[in-house]
């Protein structure tokens, strides 16, 4: 009987630490998750504002080059290539969208975007600042307990001088 009652505790223990480490290997694969995919659309997006020129944030004509020191949930800018390319939140995933055609998700469906936000300085017209933007993004992945946040942000100078 007590060697019984001494079993059932230890299991009862044991258990607990199973179901531990079940919940922090979900946890780990929903930040590398997010981590791989926030890293290659970042990793994307920064490649091609670099190499672009008239950054445009915020509404209006995105043709248009136009700061965004208060933030804005657009980004778009002429590519390298020639092609308008815009990126925007749309619902919760970042979109890519090439001379105003269909927009694309560069994010998995796994990955939440709570917030993504651009910040364009030196990108008028009239100015002497080199163009730059700041991209910040607040992520998500998982539920419950398993939930992982994650905040990126990085700053993107244009390659071009801009004299």
């Amino acid at each position: 009987m007590t060697a019984v009652s001494i079993f059932a505790i230890v299991l009862t223990i044991s258990m607990g630490s199973i179901i531990g480490i079940f919940d922090a290997n979900r946890k780990s694969r929903a930040l590398k998750s997010v981590m791989s995919n926030l890293n290659l659309a970042v990793e994307s997006m920064s490649k091609e504002m670099r190499f672009g020129k008239n950054y445009h944030c915020g509404s209006g004509s995105v043709t248009t080059p136009q700061n965004c020191s208060s933030g804005a949930t657009l980004m778009s800018f002429l590519a390298n290539e020639g092609e308008q390319i815009t990126y925007n939140l749309s619902g919760n995933s970042i979109v890519r969208q090439i001379d105003g055609g269909s927009s694309i998700a560069i994010t998995a469906p796994e990955v939440f975007i709570d917030d993504l936000t651009f910040y364009t300085l030196g990108a008028g017209i009239t100015d002497t600042l080199q163009p730059k933007v700041l991209m910040k993004i607040k992520a998500h992945a998982g539920s419950g307990k398993g939930r992982t946040d994650l905040t990126l942000q990085t700053v993107v100078s244009q390659r071009l001088p801009d004299i």
